[in-house]
């Protein structure tokens, strides 16, 4: 009996889709991890600082001159683009569920492009499992995002001198925290993009994933 393929070459393969995934996985990680250090050091450095900083002056001014429709307006905005948002997000993940049940032409395409890696039933499943968990992620941050931004509506149009505890500080808190959720959501929809590509094998998704990480390094830095 012959095997398609020597035990080298399986070895070769399965070694590529290791440290090509891994370095990927890494990549990602590593440049969160330096913008989180960033935003806590100099906020004002980064665009989620600077936008933390203008929400809450907006918030300051808002409250101040009373201006309740513009409030309103602004945070009707942010919640219909966060359900947009959520809704795609939840529609991708239906529909990748149901390439979970029928995998065959799939991965007949997948496997025609992969240059690298192994072609493994379990692993492809494995791929797509993790792509549905981000999507999942995405449309759960959303959803908290117009939790908040319905709070921060309540609490805006409410003036100190009736209640003390409802300060500028409190309501651009819960805005922020909207906004944060909100980021979550987007960076699941990025990085969605290199996990894509890894159902078409591991370079196509290292690849990816170093591109990401330059537009996201532009993106996120102001100095």
């Amino acid at each position: 009996m012959e095997w398609p393929l020597s035990l080298p070459e399986l070895s070769r393969d399965a070694l590529w889709e290791i440290l090509l995934s891994s370095a990927t996985f890494l990549l990602i990680f590593g440049y969160h991890l330096s913008l989180v250090k960033r935003v806590r050091q100099v906020p004002l450095q980064t665009a989620i600082g600077i936008t933390n900083h203008v929400r809450q002056q907006w918030v300051r001014s808002i409250m101040h001159n009373k201006s309740d429709l513009l409030a309103v307006q602004t945070l009707r905005n942010g919640v219909m683009a966060s359900n947009f948002l959520a809704s795609t997000a939840i529609l991708i993940d239906l529909g990748l569920l149901s390439v979970v049940f029928k995998p065959s032409f799939f991965q007949e395409v997948s496997y025609s492009m992969s240059l690298v890696g192994t072609h493994n039933q379990a692993l492809w499943l494995f791929k797509l499992m993790v792509l549905v968990v981000l999507f999942f992620y995405a449309f759960f941050n959303f959803t908290l995002t117009i939790r908040y931004y319905n709070h921060a509506g309540f609490m805006i149009n409410i003036l100190e001198a009736h209640d003390p505890t409802v300060t500028p500080e409190v309501v651009a808190e819960a805005l922020n925290l909207g906004a944060l959720h909100y980021t979550l959501g987007m960076r699941g929809f990025y990085l969605a993009v290199p996990l894509g590509l890894w159902m078409f094998g591991p370079l196509w998704m290292f690849c990816g994933a170093v591109i990401l990480v330059l537009v996201l390094n532009k993106l996120d830095r102001t100095a």
